[in-house]
Parts: C-alpha cells; sequence; structure tokens
C-alpha cells in the first residue's frame, strides 16, 4: 500500500494525548479559507521554495528552464512538474518537494522507532493532513498495522467522507480529533467550499458508534468568532455520548507564508495572532453552555 506523505512529525505534543509520531497526508477535498497547511491541500506533489534561503547562486536554473534570475528568483510553476531536481541541486535547501510516495510498512517503521516513547508517555500514531480520509486505504492499513503492534491511534479528520467508509475504521482509531468549522451550512460552504451536512451526519454516526472524540474548532477573527458559532459549539457537544472534551484551535497566520511558498494567493484578510484576552474569551463563552472540558488546543 503506498500513500502520499506530507512530513512526519515525531516527538508531537499536541496531536493528542501523550508523546506522538503524526503522519501528515498530502491531499484535501476541502479548501479553508484560513488553512494554515496549503501545501497539504493538493494531492500533487508541490515545490516548496523558502526565498530567504536562496542565494541566486543559478544552480537550479542550470538544471531546470523553470527558474529564472532577473531582479528575483522566479519559478515557471505552469510547467513545473515538481521533479524535485532543483532541490537535489540547491546547497542552501530553499528549495524543498512537498509529497514524497512512501509504502505502508516504511511510514510504520519511523512510526515505531518512538514505541518506547509512546508506552511511557500515554502517546501513539495520529493520522493528520491534508484530509487522511481522502487516502482512505492508506490510512486503513496504517491504522490496522498500529493497532497490531498495541499503539495508540488517534486520527484526525474533516469527517467529510462516505458514512459506511468512515465506519469501517471506527475499530481501528482510539480517538477521532473531529474538526467543527461552523454553525449552518451556509457559513461552512463560504468557508471550506463543501456542505457542512455529510461532515455532521458522520460526527453522529461515529458517536452511535462508540467512537470517543475530541471536538476540534478552528475559531477565527472575522469568520467564526461569534456568539451563534459558541452556542452550537457547546449545543453540538452536548448531543454527543463519547465526547472527551472540546478543543478551540484559535488562527495564525501561517499559511499565508506558506501559500506564497508554493505559488499561491492566500485569501484571508491580513488580522494576525488573536490575543490571549481574546481567546479566553472565547472559550468562556462556549463553558458557559456547556459542563464538558473546554480547552485551548
Amino acid at each position: 500500500m503506498i500513500g502520499t506523505i506530507l512530513s512526519i512529525e515525531r516527538c508531537s505534543l499536541h496531536d493528542g494525548p501523550g508523546l506522538r509520531t503524526t503522519v501528515f497526508l498530502k491531499g484535501c477535498p476541502l479548501s479553508c479559507l484560513w488553512c494554515h497547511n496549503p501545501e497539504s491541500q493538493s494531492f500533487k506533489p508541490e515545490l516548496f521554495f523558502l526565498e530567504e534561503k536562496c542565494a541566486r547562486c543559478g544552480a537550479c536554473g542550470d538544471i531546470c528552464k523553470n527558474h529564472f534570475f532577473a531582479d528575483s528568483h522566479t519559478i515557471n510553476r505552469a510547467d513545473c512538474n515538481a521533479c524535485g531536481k532543483c532541490a537535489e541541486v540547491c546547497h542552501k535547501s530553499a528549495i524543498e518537494i512537498k509529497g514524497i510516495k512512501m509504502k505502508a510498512h516504511d511510514v510504520m517503521d519511523v512510526v515505531l522507532k518512538d514505541a518506547c516513547y509512546y508506552e511511557h508517555s500515554g502517546g501513539g500514531l495520529t493520522i493528520s493532513g491534508g484530509e487522511p480520509l481522502a487516502q482512505l486505504d492508506f490510512t486503513l492499513s496504517l491504522l490496522r498495522m498500529a493497532k497490531e503492534s498495541g499503539i495508540h491511534t488517534c486520527l484526525e479528520t474533516s469527517g467529510y467522507m462516505d458514512t459506511d467508509k468512515l465506519l469501517s475504521l471506527v475499530p481501528y482509531v482510539d480517538l477521532f480529533l473531529y474538526d467543527f468549522k461552523a454553525s449552518n451550512d451556509d457559513a461552512h460552504k463560504r468557508f471550506t467550499s463543501v456542505s457542512q451536512q455529510l461532515i455532521m451526519d458522520n460526527l453522529f454516526a461515529i458517536d452511535k458508534a462508540g467512537a470517543k472524540i475530541i471536538l476540534r474548532c478552528p475559531i477565527i477573527p472575522t469568520c467564526n468568532d461569534n456568539a451563534e458559532h459558541f452556542y452550537a459549539i457547546a449545543g453540538t457537544a452536548n448531543t454527543l455520548n463519547n465526547i472527551l472534551e472540546i478543543n478551540i484551535m484559535p488562527y495564525h497566520p501561517m499559511g499565508s507564508s506558506k501559500a506564497t511558498r508554493i505559488g499561491q494567493e492566500y485569501l484571508m484578510p491580513d488580522i494576525g495572532f488573536p490575543a490571549d484576552e481574546q481567546v479566553n474569551d472565547w472559550v468562556n463563552a462556549i463553558r458557559r453552555d456547556t459542563n464538558i472540558a473546554v480547552k485551548i488546543g
């Protein structure tokens, strides 16, 4: 089984309990305005250019006609197939290729390197994205191998998948980190490009199937930082039987620079990091309507 990997991050502390290895898969059917990893959206490999590292030595231009040097180093992305030859000759590591093919057992070899740390910390494997459900067979293969090795599993997902297929993963997922992005379908379509209906149906379906859930809620100033959405978060959580907690994920503008590095336009306004006081107000607004633990993710 072969999948397209964005990155593998060992010693992660923010993607589920304990010390974890997070496998980020590439490709996502959603297009969230605030996406902080825009390089994870496309299913194809992409050239990632860090201009601040570029020495303008011209080595990439010598090996590929799609690199130009005049007032700046520019790239003809329309004809770039992300072959990686330019990255191989860049001695400053200013060029990277995001998206590599890996076999599932090779990914698990990396995950198993830290098995002793999972045991002592209560950690394990987290599969994230992009959207891991978009590479369903590969994700299922990783989950099965992890369970066979006695490793705790988390799946971070938007829930945008055929319900029966999603339910097939439930026996292999110890904890779902499930996104809740908007309080109504119109807003969800506007912010993410897809309807919320299937996502909500799936949330209740996995809850009914006994899946453990942390509701992950990105809060984005100018988009969903409002009383209606906070009330909807609490109300939705209150209807779930197997929810462990609500995580508030404050906006950060990382996606802006990353979008530039893959030659895309970032569609969010320049709003910067929300202040700590503002984030605490969000948390308190949700806590008023639920007894479920609300934490900052």
